[in-house]
């Protein structure tokens, strides 16, 4: 229900470090969606601009508000009763966002005595940093032997400020981690956080005192609760969100070591299930799948919804914790009133209050440039038309509550030389390095696009049958795979030096050892139209060569003169 109330209202626009302050009587409207991940935003004010016409009165903001410079809003809201009981300690509800986008539009309106004057109506929408830039930003980069908070910190730019708490996820050191977020995807690094955050079973939290964000474990439990004016509600809503209906089943792929482990759900209907796959031969990454995702079975609990006939004198913001009224009418609503409960989200809508039969508000005529509609204007006490309704959850809630996201499309793919520290620098070796935790065998690839980072990959037969072993020879071009935390080799992109035969003769060619002068070729190809088989042995000046070719058997030992 709306309601008509008095607001003490500050308003800045800082443009390109130019702060503009705006009276609280020249805001028309604002409208705010505040959720615990963040929020958006709407304002109108207008600008008296008198110069045209001879007056004092300049706008200030029209020259820099026509600038492409990125833009802050800084808006603060607080109550302005006389009527309570006590006297409480007024505290504002405040909201600092970027601009969106913007619009202006000018009306001039004639005086009763003297020149007429120009009133500019500006509108912004605004939302938190995060959302804006995060949502234009899109890099491919590799990090090596780095934690995701330095992966954070390095995109975070000085608009947004990030405070982390979630040691276990964000403070470990890890071999490799990939950011591939190529636009034509349409996952940002802001989709990625969101998706980050989902897929860990983690909180991202704005707070809206530091005006920050918090990337956590688990929701915070710390705030002093704040107890509600039962007279400032005007209406309670019990609300019951969808119930998971679904079992969960984690699947591991590997031969070697399959699993099926069941995770139920006491609300699940029978048959109805969602599937994990996994195909990996650590065990310990099957558990700890299987005690992310029994986490993430979550029952949700019941909400309240309140809608108010008044804005509170003790404001607050999504994250905070209240206590209910614990009168009768609260109780047998259904409501648990001896229970803390968290403000998920909030939802403020404020305009002038209609001009009353009768009154012209200043600045001359009630009507607009064409005489027919009536102009919004705001009253000189800042009273508005409000509607505002909150939404809340028990205070041990486990659901959390995530901004819509698209999920980072992985794999992407990257061309890198493989590394082997056998033998000498031109020696072609191979090398297999294990890892004393897993026991398990894996290449390094050095990748020069990112400045020659090495990562590790899979040590295995890849595109080849298991009969054949020929490892993957050092400098050789290979094609990776690159996903958020681990790579593989897709596939082999260029011939060996001295491996490759003339077309004419139709040849194939077997070539191993360590260089071209020190090892063993064989190959079958066409001489005169008629296939000749070779194999040939080198060693520096050392040969042994067997050639067979139409009525001619050669077996060959020589040693070159030095």
């Amino acid at each position: 229900m709306a309601f008509a109330d008095r607001l003490d209202l500050g308003l800045t626009l800082t443009i390109g470090g130019t702060a503009h302050a705006i009276p609280s009587s020249d805001v028309l409207a604002f409208e705010l969606d505040l959720h615990g991940w963040g929020h958006e935003g709407r304002v109108e004010f207008r600008v008296l601009d008198e110069t045209g016409h001879g007056g004092q009165k300049q706008d200030k903001l029209l020259a820099d508000f026509l600038k492409p410079d990125l833009a802050e809003v800084a808006l603060e809201l607080k109550a302005l009763h006389s009527d309570t009981a006590t006297k409480p300690t007024f505290t504002s509800l405040k909201v600092k966002g970027l601009v969106q986008d913007k619009a202006l539009t000018e009306e001039a309106v004639a005086q009763a005595k003297g020149a007429g004057v120009t009133y500019r109506h500006y509108t912004v929408r605004f939302v938190d940093p995060a959302r804006l830039l995060w949502t234009q930003h899109h890099p491919c980069v590799l990090y090596t032997q780095k934690t995701l908070q330095n992966v954070l910190d390095a995109h975070k730019g000085d608009k947004i400020a990030l405070a982390n708490d979630w040691a276990a996820q964000l403070d470990k050191t890890l071999p490799l981690i990939f950011l591939g977020l190529a636009p034509e995807s349409g996952a940002s690094f802001y989709d990625f956080v969101v998706w980050f955050v989902h897929t860990r079973n983690g909180v991202l939290a704005y707070d809206y005192t530091a005006q920050g964000y918090q990337l956590r474990a688990a929701k915070d439990t710390t705030p002093t609760p704040i107890t509600l004016r039962a007279a400032d509600v005007d209406r309670v809503s019990v609300v019951f969100p969808e119930v998971a209906r679904h079992d969960v089943a984690i699947l591991n792929a590997a031969a070697e070591s399959p699993k099926n482990q069941a995770i139920t759900n006491a609300q699940a209907v029978t048959g109805v299930r969602q599937d994990v796959l996994l195909r990996t031969d650590i065990a310990d990454d099957v558990q700890a799948r299987v005690t992310l995702e029994t986490a993430r079975l979550k029952v949700r609990g019941l909400e309240v919804e309140l809608d108010w006939n008044r804005f509170p004198a003790v404001a607050f913001a999504p994250g905070a914790l209240v206590k209910l009224p614990d009168t009768a009418g609260w109780t047998a609503a259904g409501v648990p009133a001896t229970q803390d409960f968290r403000v998920r989200r909030m939802s403020l809508r404020a305009e002038p209050l209609p001009v009353e039969e009768g009154e012209i508000p200043a600045g001359g005529d009630a009507s607009g440039p064409g005489g027919d509609e009536p102009v919004r204007r705001p009253k000189p006490e800042s009273r508005f038309l409000i509607s505002f309704t909150t939404r809340l959850e028990k205070k041990a809630e486990a659901h959390v509550d995530l901004p819509p996201f698209t999920a980072p499309v992985y794999p992407r793919f990257v061309e890198g030389l493989i590394v082997s520290e056998v033998g000498e620098k031109k020696d072609e070796t191979w090398q297999a390095y294990t890892d004393e935790a897993t026991s398990l065998d894996s290449y390094k690839v050095k990748l020069p696009l990112f400045a020659n980072q090495i990562v590790q990959v899979p040590f295995n037969a890849n595109l080849q049958p298991g009969h054949f072993y020929f490892p993957a020879y050092k400098g050789a071009r290979v094609l990776v795979a690159l996903d958020f935390l681990r790579a593989w080799l897709k596939r082999n992109l260029d011939w060996r030096a001295g491996a490759r035969l003339p077309s004419d003769g139709q040849g194939v060619h077997l070539l191993v050892g360590k260089t071209t002068t020190s090892g063993t070729s064989m190959r079958h190809f066409y001489e005169d139209n008629k296939p000749l088989w070779r194999l040939q042995r080198t060693n520096e000046s050392d040969t042994e060569k067997v050639e067979l070719k139409e009525g001619n058997l050669l077996i060959l030992v020589k040693e070159e003169s030095a």
